[in-house]
């Protein structure tokens, strides 16, 4: 079945309707200061390390700051802090820590707290860094090196986090929508019914205008629960991203790393012998020619999965660095005409964004389409000729 266009513009309205038009980040997080579990530690050390890891002080260092936390992951929600008071208001998540030395580590972030504390568990001591790692320290908190890039040793850091969380959130939410979807169609004979009504011309889009051109008829079948799943996957955790919860996850590089990984086994493990036979032997080229372009062909099997991984986190990661600096400019200009160009300007990105979020769903799925298209491409046709 061939669906026009005209719905999914419909869906697009709709979206652009409901989804929310102002990205808010994470408030920044303090800057990590070591409450001292020895009686020992001196005054003079205690001014030292508070003077060295103060707050910033001026405004656009305090921005600068809240940028960059809101582009990194977290180990916990921090939705936003009382400066006032210094009250930060969120709900913190379950550290998992694997040290080679004493095992395995299970506590709560809430330990600490926000990076002042030292953690302790099972007679280890962990700090939280400004780069959100996690770091084995003493009971005093001591990091060796600069305060940005500490040399101390790492532990094996299974936590779940900011992405964590939002991906397995997503992954409950499309188990069940999409079971939901497939139920209706059982009761009322195909035909969709509640909110399925919405997602299926969705599904026949991927499946009639990206599955099926780009594949073909005979072999598209095989990658359908991939292209959905990835599709929509992308698609709810980039709306996620845009909420005021200040989740970055498909601009975290090793989350977008980890699926252009599973579309470069998936296109390699299905791919035909047509397909290893023009990267190592191309059909109708001159021998010495051969030589040359094996190398360069089977280059290509590398960097056309890295292509998806950097366009998507490129994309999503400068889209909420644009917009955190057009917000942060309101609170700059201080004026009325500077501010209220600063808001015209992160509302039409913001609205940009909700197409973005979508249009990055879209490509990362048609590039998928077109890989596994060329890994089962028959080429009987074309070596006939030469």
């Amino acid at each position: 079945m061939v669906i026009s266009k005209k719905p999914l513009q419909i869906i697009l309205a709709i979206a652009m309707a409901l989804m929310p038009f102002v990205n808010h980040a994470n408030s920044s997080k303090d800057s990590i200061k070591v409450e001292a579990h020895a009686a020992t530690k001196t005054t003079e050390a205690s001014n030292k390390e508070e003077h060295e890891h103060s707050e910033p002080k001026d405004l656009k260092s305090k921005i600068n700051a809240y940028i960059n936390h809101h582009v990194l992951d977290a180990h916990e929600f921090s939705l936003f802090e009382d400066e006032a008071t210094g009250v930060h208001y969120g709900f913190p998540l379950p550290i998992i820590l694997w040290d080679n030395e004493s095992g395995l580590h299970v506590f709560s972030s809430s330990k600490f707290n926000h990076g002042h504390d030292v953690a302790q568990s099972n007679g280890s001591y962990y700090k939280l860094g400004h780069d959100e790692k996690i770091y084995k320290t003493d009971a005093l908190g001591t990091l060796t090196g600069d305060e940005h890039h500490p040399e101390n040793v790492k532990p094996l850091d299974l936590s779940i986090t900011k992405a964590v969380f939002s991906m397995l959130l997503v992954a409950l939410l499309m188990f069940f929508l999409f079971k939901g979807l497939a139920n209706s169609y059982v009761k009322n004979g195909g035909i969709a019914s509640g909110i399925g009504r919405f997602f299926e011309p969705i599904v026949l889009y991927v499946r009639d205008d990206i599955a099926i051109p780009n594949i073909g008829e005979k072999n598209y079948k095989k990658y359908m629960s991939f292209l959905l799943t990835v599709f929509f996957f992308i698609w709810f955790l980039n709306i996620i991203g845009l909420t005021p919860l200040g989740i970055n996850a498909t601009g975290n590089i090793t989350v977008t790393a980890c699926l252009a990984i599973i579309v470069f086994f998936i296109t390699n493990l299905t791919a035909n012998k047509n397909y290893w036979g023009h990267i190592f032997w191309m059909p109708g080229v001159p021998t010495l020619m051969k030589f040359i372009l094996a190398p360069i062909e089977l280059l290509g099997v590398i960097i056309k999965p890295f292509s998806l991984m950097i366009r998507l986190y490129a994309n999503i990661f400068a889209g909420h660095i644009v917009l955190m600096s057009l917000i942060a400019l309101m609170f700059i200009f201080k004026s009325w005409l500077g501010s209220s160009l600063s808001f015209l300007l992160s509302f039409a990105i913001s609205a940009i964004e909700i197409l973005v979020a979508l249009l990055q769903a879209y490509i990362f799925t048609m590039l998928s389409a077109l890989f596994f298209g060329a890994a089962v491409e028959e080429h009987h046709h074309e070596e006939a000729h030469h």
